[in-house]
């Protein structure tokens, strides 16, 4: 088999990780137009970091899980441990990165040298949200639903009846 015929009938993989505690509607914006540019999509929720999360990394899966339901190719998996085995074990090629903002780049530049020096063979793909989504985080989330406010337009109405649930324990 040539080379070019394997390499097209190789199975085109990105990886997007994050946190997502909550998922937003930026989330759901990358990943949906990340579908229509690979062959599979894997949303990589970690479950060890430094942050203080709202929701167990179960809870985050499943909702994500249930916000990806309708892709048929997204899957949603619960992350420990290094990414970038991870990565390797899920024979991705790519990571996809979303930016929203000038002032995310340099962290996340810095992050796809690390990753590319630890994986040679990965690429790092930066992704904006659209402008709707821009100025939408996780953490601003969190805090405007703490505070009490609505929080319906930054997530998917699964996503709010489970913070809203949550906040009430």
């Amino acid at each position: 088999m040539t080379e070019t015929l394997m390499t097209s009938l190789k199975k085109r993989i990105a990886v997007y990780p994050g946190t997502f505690d909550p998922i937003t509607l930026g989330h759901e914006d990358l990943v949906r137009r990340a579908a229509h540019l690979f062959d599979e999509v894997i949303v990589a929720v970690a479950g060890s970091t430094n942050k203080t999360t709202l929701f167990s990394l179960q809870e985050r899966v499943q909702l994500a899980r249930n916000v990806f339901s309708d892709y048929d190719n997204v899957k949603v998996i619960g992350v420990d441990g290094l990414l970038m085995q991870f990565v390797q074990e899920q024979q991705a090629q790519i990571v996809i990165r979303g930016l929203r903002a000038a002032s995310d780049f340099e962290y996340e530049f810095q992050l796809a040298g690390m990753n590319r020096k630890l994986y040679p063979k990965l690429e790092t793909m930066f992704l904006t949200p659209s402008e709707a989504y821009m100025f939408v985080s996780s953490s601003l989330v969190r805090e405007v639903a703490k505070l009490g406010g609505d929080v319906s337009q930054f997530v998917s109405q699964t996503v709010a009846n489970a913070i809203k649930q949550k906040l009430k324990e």
